[in-house]
C-alpha cells in the first residue's frame, strides 16, 4: 500500500538556458491539452508553436473546442479522415511548409500512427533538428501484436532522438522496446485540476438541485468514457448486478458517455432489479464536475487504455477510484486501499467487492477522496509543461555533447 518510486524525476524549472523554438505536433484540440500548452508557452526559455492535425474527431471525440482558452501560437492543418481496411487514417496537407516556416529548434510529436508523424520525423532528420516522441502507450494495449504494425513502430522509435512519457506504464513500454533509459523523460499527464476542483465544490453546495436537474440517483457509482466493449463497461454492469439487492436499491450506476455498446448496455441494465442504471450520454467538460462531485466513486474498468484522463478529473473532484491495472494512469495515480482500489482487467468479483466496500463506508469514501485530491495536484498542467521543457533541454544538451565529441 505504498507508492511506486518514480522512474525518472524532472526539474520544476525549464533549463534550456536560452529561448528555444519548440514545435509540438498533436492530433486534435483536446480540452486537456490546452492548459498544458498554455503553461508551456509561459516559460521564459520556450517559444512554443503547436500544430494540430485536425480540430476534432467527428465520431470518437465530441468535445467542445475551447479556442477562447488558447494562449499559445497554433495552427490546424488541412486534413482528410477515413478508414482503410478497418484502420483509421488521417491525412494532412501543408505540414512540410509549416515546419519550414516555423523552423523549430526541437520537435515533439504526440504519436507515431499518423503519416504526418513520419513526415515530421523525416523533416527533422534532413534539417538536423532533434525529434522527440511523446509516447503514451503501455504494455496492456490490446492493439499490439500485428507484425507489420510492430515492425513500423520499432522503425519509428529508432528514428527518435528522445522520448517523453506520462508515467510508469509508458516508461516500461519503451524499455520493453529496448529504448535506453537515459533517453526517456517524464511529463506527467494532467488536466486542469483547479477548474474541476472549483466546479466540484460548487456542485456539492447545490447537490439537491443538481440531482433533480440532471436526473441523478441519490447515490451512485460513476463511469465516464466511451461505451465500447474494450472499456470494460459490460464487466462494470455485471459487477453492479452482483451487488446485494439492498445495496443496489440504495446506490445506482451512472454511465456518462456514448458509443456503439449503448443499446446492448441498456438491454442488459433493464434485467437488473432492484437497481438503477442511468445513461447520461456524452457530457461536456464544464458539466462533468457535477457528475463527479455527487458520485460515491469513479469506476474505471478498462481492458485497454493508454492513460485514462477521466481518473485525473475524478481525483481533482475528490473521488476515490476503482481502477483497472490495464489503465496507464493507475500505477501513478491509484494506490490500492489508499485512495481507491486496483483491480485486474475483467476481475468482476473484486470490482463488485470494491464497490460494496466503498458504498458501505461513508468515512472511507471521504478519506480516500481527500487523498485523491491531494495526490492528483502533482499531475498539474505546470508539472507536465516543466517535464516537456526539461526533456527538450536534456535531449538538446545530449545531442550537442555528442556533436562536440565527434568534431
Amino acid at each position: 500500500m505504498s507508492w511506486p518510486s518514480p522512474v525518472l524525476g524532472f526539474p520544476i524549472e525549464g533549463v534550456f538556458g536560452m529561448r528555444h523554438r519548440m514545435l509540438l505536433i498533436t492530433e486534435v484540440i483536446a480540452p486537456y491539452r490546452i492548459p498544458v500548452c498554455n503553461a508551456l508557452a509561459k516559460k521564459d526559455d520556450v517559444d512554443l508553436h503547436v500544430i494540430f492535425l485536425a480540430e476534432t474527431h467527428p465520431t470518437l471525440r465530441k468535445w467542445l473546442i475551447y479556442k477562447d482558452e488558447i494562449r499559445f501560437s497554433y495552427e490546424v492543418l488541412r486534413s482528410w479522415r477515413g478508414s482503410i481496411r478497418g484502420y483509421q487514417v488521417l491525412l494532412n496537407w501543408g505540414l512540410w511548409s509549416a515546419l519550414s516556416r516555423w523552423s523549430p529548434d526541437i520537435i515533439i510529436c504526440g504519436g507515431y500512427n499518423y503519416l504526418a508523424s513520419w513526415q515530421a520525423g523525416l523533416w527533422a532528420r534532413i534539417h538536423g533538428v532533434p525529434f522527440v516522441l511523446w509516447c503514451e502507450s503501455n504494455l496492456n494495449d490490446r492493439r499490439k501484436g500485428h507484425v507489420p504494425v510492430e515492425f513500423l513502430k520499432r522503425l519509428f522509435l529508432k528514428g527518435c532522438d528522445g522520448f517523453v512519457v506520462p508515467g510508469t506504464a509508458s516508461f516500461a513500454y519503451l524499455r520493453a522496446f529496448g529504448v535506453p533509459e537515459g533517453t526517456i523523460s517524464i511529463a506527467p499527464n494532467a488536466v486542469d485540476n483547479e477548474l474541476f476542483a472549483r466546479a466540484a465544490d460548487v456542485a456539492r453546495r447545490n447537490g439537491a438541485a443538481l440531482r433533480r436537474s440532471l436526473n441523478l440517483p441519490p447515490r451512485y457509482f460513476l463511469y465516464v468514457g466511451r461505451l465500447v466493449r474494450e472499456k470494460g463497461v459490460f464487466d462494470l454492469l455485471e459487477a453492479y448486478g452482483r451487488l446485494e439487492d439492498k445495496l443496489r436499491s440504495e446506490v445506482g450506476l451512472v454511465l456518462a458517455g456514448d458509443g456503439p455498446a449503448l443499446p446492448e448496455l441498456l438491454e442488459r441494465a433493464a434485467r437488473i432489479a432492484p437497481g438503477e442504471v442511468r445513461c447520461a450520454g456524452f457530457v461536456q467538460r464544464d458539466a462533468l464536475s457535477s457528475y463527479y462531485a455527487l458520485a460515491e466513486a469513479l469506476v474505471f474498468p478498462t481492458l485497454s487504455d493508454p492513460w485514462g484522463l477521466v481518473v485525473n478529473e475524478a481525483m481533482a473532484c475528490g473521488l476515490p477510484v476503482i481502477g483497472s491495472r490495464a489503465a496507464g494512469c493507475v500505477p501513478d495515480l491509484v494506490c490500492d486501499q489508499w485512495n481507491g482500489y486496483v483491480v485486474s482487467p475483467g476481475d468482476i468479483q473484486r470490482m463488485a467487492w470494491a464497490m460494496a466496500t466503498l458504498a458501505g463506508q461513508a468515512e472511507l469514501v471521504k478519506t480516500m477522496g481527500a487523498r485523491s485530491a491531494d495526490r492528483v495536484f502533482r499531475n498539474s498542467p505546470a508539472a507536465c509543461a516543466s517535464g516537456l521543457a526539461a526533456a527538450a533541454a536534456r535531449i538538446s544538451r545530449r545531442l550537442e555533447a555528442c556533436t562536440n565529441t565527434t568534431q
